[in-house]
C-alpha cells in the first residue's frame, strides 16, 4: 500500500556550505529533466538533492523553447526518444490537468510548401502510425486553407495532427521542483560543479562533487546537465557523447495576433531539427522560430540581425499578415544535441551513476517519463528504493490566457483585495501573484525569475510602464507580511 509521503519539507538555498552528510543521491542539473527526476525521487524515502549552477529552477534550455506538448509522432519509431515522449505526453497532460499547469490542445499542421515536402506527408503519415498515432491524417491544399485561411499562398498539403499542444514551459519545471522540495527534497542554487571524485560502491565511499559553494558528497549521481552533461560526463571518465550547443533564436508577436494562427504550424522536418514554426503560446501570443545554429559557446544566448531576417523570411512565407502585428519580445536558447540521434540516457552501476545527455527540444514532453526511466536505472545501480509513496497534492498558479486569472475572479478578490490590484497592466498581473511567487516554496532570485512565475514585465511594453513598481515589490519585501 502506498504511503503518503510524510517527509519534512527539503531546503532550497543560494549561499552557504552545503550539508557534510552525503546524500542517497545527488542529481546535477535544475532544468524541467532534472527537476521531473527529483520530483520522481521524493516519492521514496530517500536523502535527495538537486545541485544547479545557476540561481533557479529552469534557468537553461527550459525556459526559452517553443513550449509544444509533442505527441511524437515524428520521432523515430523504436528509438529510446519515441517511447520516453509518447509516454511523457500521457503523463504531463494529466499532471497538468492535475497541477493547473495550463495547456491549450490546438492540434498542429505539418505543412508542405513544395513538391519535394509534399512528396514527403505519406512518410511521415506512416512514421506516425509507427509510433501510435493513428489520428494523424492527410490533407490537400483546400482542407489546409480552410483550416488556417491566413496562410501565406503555395500550400500544397498537410498533415493533421490533433494531438499536439502547447503548454507553460515556466510553470512546469517549477511545479515539479515544489513538489520536490515540499516532500524533503534540497534544492541547492548557484552550486555549480567543478570535480568529481569517484567514491567506492565496495565500501560504501559516496562520491564528493566539488562545488562553487564547497563539496557535497552522495552515494548515487544522476547527471542532468543539460549542456553541460558532457562536461560532467568527462569528469565520471566518460566520453559517450558531446554537446553542441545549438541556437534557436524565436520571435514574440503581440496578443492582438493571436487570431492569425489556429493551430501550431510546422514545417516538414530537416536533420538540423523541426525547423521554423509558427505556433501559439497559452500566454496569448504567437512565437515565429526557432532558427537552428550548432555553435561551440554554451553560452551563446543572444540574438542576431541574421537570424532575425531569416525568422521574418520564413515567416513571411508561412503566415505573411503575422509580419505586420508587433513583435513583443526576441529571445534565444540552446538546445542540447549530440552526434547521436537519440537520447543518451545510460546507467554505470559499478559507478553508482546515470547520465541523461542529449535531451533535446521533446525534453519538456518526456520529462516525467524520463523521470521514471532513469530511477529504474538507479535501482540497477544498486539503490535501495524502497517502497514509492503519494506526494501531497499540488496547484500552481495559472499563467494561461485560456482560464481564469486571479484579477478576473471576483472571488479571489472578495477573499483578498490584493489580487484585484494590478501592477502589471499589459499582462494583467497583480500584487497578490507577485506577493504569492516571492513566498512561494521556490521564490525567484531575479526579476526574470519573477517574470516566469507571474509574466510580470513579459507583456507589449516590456516592463517600460510596471518595471519600477515590479522591482520595487520584488526588492522592498517589507510589505509581504502586510
Amino acid at each position: 500500500m502506498n504511503f503518503m509521503n510524510q517527509a519534512m519539507p527539503g531546503r532550497v538555498t543560494r549561499s552557504g556550505a552545503l550539508p557534510s552528510e552525503p546524500y542517497d543521491v545527488l542529481v546535477v542539473g535544475a532544468g524541467v529533466v532534472g527537476a521531473a527526476i527529483a520530483r520522481e525521487l521524493a516519492r521514496y524515502r530517500l536523502r535527495t538533492a538537486v545541485v544547479e549552477a545557476s540561481g533557479d529552477v529552469g534557468e537553461g534550455t527550459s525556459k526559452a523553447n517553443t513550449a509544444i506538448l509533442h505527441t511524437g509522432f515524428d520521432a523515430v519509431p523504436g528509438s529510446l526518444e519515441a517511447r520516453l515522449v509518447r509516454e511523457g505526453q500521457r503523463l504531463l497532460a494529466d499532471y497538468a490537468a492535475e497541477t493547473g499547469i495550463p495547456v491549450e490542445p490546438v492540434g498542429a499542421l505539418l505543412v508542405a510548401w513544395d513538391e519535394e515536402q509534399r512528396a514527403a506527408l505519406p512518410g511521415l503519415l506512416a512514421k506516425a502510425e509507427r509510433n501510435g498515432h493513428h489520428e494523424t491524417r492527410l490533407l490537400d491544399a483546400a482542407a489546409v486553407r480552410a483550416r488556417e485561411p491566413h496562410l501565406g499562398p503555395g500550400a500544397l498539403g498537410a498533415l493533421d495532427v490533433p494531438g499536439e499542444s502547447v503548454i507553460c514551459p515556466w510553470t512546469t519545471p517549477l511545479a515539479y521542483a515544489t513538489q520536490a522540495v515540499r516532500s524533503g527534497v534540497d534544492l541547492h542554487l548557484y552550486c555549480r560543479v567543478s570535480a568529481v571524485s569517484q567514491g567506492d560502491a565496495s565500501d560504501g565511499t559516496p562520491h564528493t562533487l566539488t562545488t562553487s559553494r564547497g563539496p557535497v558528497r552522495a552515494h548515487h549521481l544522476v547527471n542532468a546537465a543539460g549542456l553541460g552533461a558532457d562536461t560532467v560526463d568527462r569528469m565520471l571518465g566518460r566520453t559517450t557523447f558531446t554537446v553542441t550547443p545549438r541556437r534557436g533564436q524565436l520571435l514574440v508577436f503581440d496578443k492582438l495576433a493571436r487570431d492569425l494562427v489556429r493551430h501550431i504550424l510546422l514545417p516538414v522536418p530537416t536533420a538540423l531539427g523541426k525547423g521554423v514554426l509558427v505556433a501559439p503560446t497559452v500566454y496569448g501570443n504567437v512565437l515565429l522560430g526557432p532558427t537552428a545554429e550548432d555553435l561551440d559557446d554554451k553560452r551563446a544566448t543572444g540574438s542576431t540581425a541574421e537570424g532575425i531576417a531569416d525568422l521574418r523570411e520564413k515567416g513571411a512565407r508561412i503566415l505573411p499578415a503575422l509580419l505586420d502585428e508587433d513583435v513583443t519580445a526576441v529571445y534565444a536558447g540552446l538546445r542540447a544535441a549530440t552526434e547521436h540521434a537519440d537520447y543518451r540516457i545510460d546507467a554505470w552501476p559499478e559507478q553508482r551513476y546515470v547520465t541523461v545527455g542529449g535531451i533535446r527540444s521533446t525534453g519538456l514532453t518526456a520529462s516525467l517519463a524520463i523521470a521514471a526511466y532513469v530511477v529504474d536505472l538507479l535501482a540497477d545501480t544498486g539503490l535501495r528504493l524502497g517502497e514509492a509513496g503519494e506526494l501531497a497534492p499540488l496547484r500552481m498558479p495559472n499563467l494561461g490566457e485560456s482560464f481564469p486569472r486571479p484579477h478576473q475572479r471576483a472571488d479571489l478578490i472578495a477573499a483578498d483585495p490584493e489580487y484585484g490590484r494590478i501592477v502589471c497592466h499589459c499582462e494583467r498581473v497583480t500584487r497578490g501573484e507577485i506577493r504569492d511567487a516571492l513566498l512561494s516554496t521556490v521564490p525567484p532570485a531575479s526579476l526574470d525569475g519573477l517574470r516566469r512565475r507571474t509574466r510580470a514585465r513579459a507583456g507589449r511594453c516590456q516592463g517600460f510602464y510596471c518595471g519600477a513598481a515590479v522591482r520595487d515589490l520584488f526588492e522592498r519585501r517589507d510589505w509581504l507580511g502586510a
